[in-house]
Parts: C-alpha cells; sequence; structure tokens
C-alpha cells in the first residue's frame, strides 16, 4: 500500500473551485481560468504522503522555484503569472502560492542526469545503460557522466513510481518534434542551473521538470523547479564517487524511516509513523540551508 497516511481535507476559498490535492501541492482554479498552486508543507517518503509536516517546506519549495525561474527567463517561459494571494484565502497560503497560466500539460516527466545515481544507477547495474542509453563502464554510486543525458519517466498518481522510459517511447507518446522540443530544452535547463550550483559548492546531479504548451503553442516550463524535492543537490566538498552522497533534501527523514527506531517495515502494508521533533528540525535545516547557498539569500 501506499499513498496518503491523512489525506487533507480541501481548504475551501470563494471564488476558488479545488481540482487536485497532490503529494505537496494543492491546486485551485479562479473564475478567469487561472490556476492557483499552493505548496504545503507535507512531506513524502516510499510513496508515502507522511503525517508529520516540515515547517516553512512549502514556503521554501515556492521562493526557491519563483528565482530559478527568473534565472531561466531567457531559456524557456514560465508558468507564473503573480504571487497574489486570491482574495478570502488564508493568511497561511502567502508565501506559498502561485497564480499560473493553465497549460496543455504533457504527460512526461522530463528528467535530466549529469550524475549517476537513484533509478538510473540501478538500472546500470543491470543492463550498463540508463533508459536504453548506453554508458561507460566503471561508473559507480555518485559518478559523474561523460555528458548531461535525458531520461524521461512517465508520469504516476500520488502513491505509485515514476517508470523511466527510453526517448524513443515519449516519441511514440507525444510526436517526434514534442519530444525533440523537450529534450533540448531540459539539457539546456539543467546545464545553465547544474552551472549556477556549481558556482555555489552545490553538485545538481539530476533534476526533473513539466512542461505544457500554452495558448500560442509554446513550450512552457511549469510546477516547481530545481528544489530539493524535484532535484538531488551534493555538496561539492563532500562528493565522492563509490558511496551514497551527502544531500540537502528528505534522507533524514528515509534514514529515520529505515531504522529500528522508527519501528516501521518499509514492505509491509501498514503506513509510516509519525516523525520525531528531531528529525523534523534537521530536514527543515536541509530545505533552508539549500535555499540560502543557491540563493545568497537569507531565509526570513
Amino acid at each position: 500500500m501506499s499513498g496518503f497516511v491523512e489525506k487533507p481535507e480541501a481548504v475551501e476559498v470563494p471564488g476558488l473551485t479545488h481540482l487536485h490535492t497532490g503529494k505537496v501541492r494543492d491546486l485551485y482554479q479562479n473564475a478567469d481560468g487561472e490556476l492557483i498552486m499552493v505548496a504545503s508543507d507535507r512531506i513524502s517518503a516510499f510513496d508515502w504522503v507522511l503525517p508529520t509536516e516540515i515547517p516553512d517546506k512549502g514556503r521554501v519549495l515556492t521562493q526557491l522555484s519563483l528565482w530559478w525561474f527568473d534565472q531561466l527567463a531567457d531559456l524557456v517561459p514560465n508558468h507564473v503569472l503573480s504571487t497574489d494571494l486570491p482574495p478570502g484565502a488564508p493568511a497561511d497560503w502567502a508565501g506559498r502560492t502561485t497564480v499560473c497560466t493553465s497549460l496543455a500539460m504533457i504527460p512526461v516527466e522530463c528528467v535530466a542526469r549529469g550524475y549517476l545515481t537513484g533509478s538510473g544507477l540501478a538500472e546500470y547495474r543491470q543492463t550498463r545503460t540508463v533508459c536504453g542509453l548506453a554508458l561507460p563502464e566503471g561508473l559507480s554510486d555518485g559518478s559523474e557522466l561523460p555528458g548531461p543525458i535525458f531520461t524521461p519517466a512517465t508520469k504516476a498518481a500520488v502513491g505509485e513510481h515514476d517508470e523511466n522510459v527510453p526517448y524513443e517511447e515519449v516519441a511514440r507518446q507525444v510526436g517526434a518534434e514534442v519530444a525533440a522540443q523537450l529534450r533540448q530544452t531540459t539539457l539546456a535547463v539543467y546545464g545553465r542551473a547544474r552551472d549556477i550550483a556549481r558556482e555555489r559548492g552545490i553538485v545538481l546531479a539530476d533534476t526533473k521538470f513539466e512542461f505544457g504548451f500554452d495558448t500560442e503553442q509554446r513550450l512552457t516550463l511549469a510546477d516547481e523547479v530545481l528544489t530539493p524535492d524535484s532535484s538531488r543537490f551534493w555538496p561539492a566538498d563532500a562528493w565522492q564517487p563509490g558511496r551514497a552522497q551527502p544531500s540537502f533534501d528528505k534522507q533524514f527523514v528515509r534514514d529515520w524511516l529505515t531504522s529500528p527506531a522508527s519501528g516501521w517495515d518499509r514492505g509491509s502494508e501498514q503506513p509510516p509513523p509519525p516523525l520525531p521533533q528531531e528529525t523534523v528540525e534537521h530536514t527543515r535545516a536541509k530545505y533552508v540551508e539549500a535555499y540560502e547557498r543557491l540563493t545568497g539569500l537569507p531565509w526570513s
């Protein structure tokens, strides 16, 4: 089993229609057809949305995404219209809300990898490929690839895994022209972000993007972008291929859940337990550190 341990009730706001409750974000639509995206403090691990929240997480994700959208604006348009709170919205939505243009979303997770780890490493160990792309012998966990690669995945529902697919499958689903545009744009955005992160002492190992088409049929960057939830960020001074890398994400959560202290059996059908305060504080600190190191701005 997987999914929400406790699925939250949607907040009712006059003039807004609730569309969807995701792992982290709640999606609404206003009378003009614009989308209102609200990033909660929910956190997921092992395909479960946990019962414990991480304070400020949603604001960190929103503000970091907005910063990155600015860094990438010359490469690809994005869906952001404003950050104004809709009339009648709860005060808690401040700093975690984005008003976006509605897009015709492309049903592909656009993943770029510059380093080998995660599901890519698992596939490489079996076949020496990732999404059908042949890689050199001798790579290990954390190895830098000869060059960034586009390794798309199908988008899964809450509680299910995204599934890596070959580029040819993307071309079959969305057409050769759109697939080529997705690959080119994904790698261009990854390259820009990798260089910016590197200047700040951070390795951007991999990341995923979502795209859609606007009313003028322009490919447009959507959802969150280059956050610790959608990317693997590693401290450059601790990077060492051949082992798992320390990271700026929810690793503290994963480590506690798989430790004897949690008392949780990942292979069982039981939902995970609430997180201890120490794990919550460590995880919040990692999200804030990622924001501060990448943007150069203090978190407040």
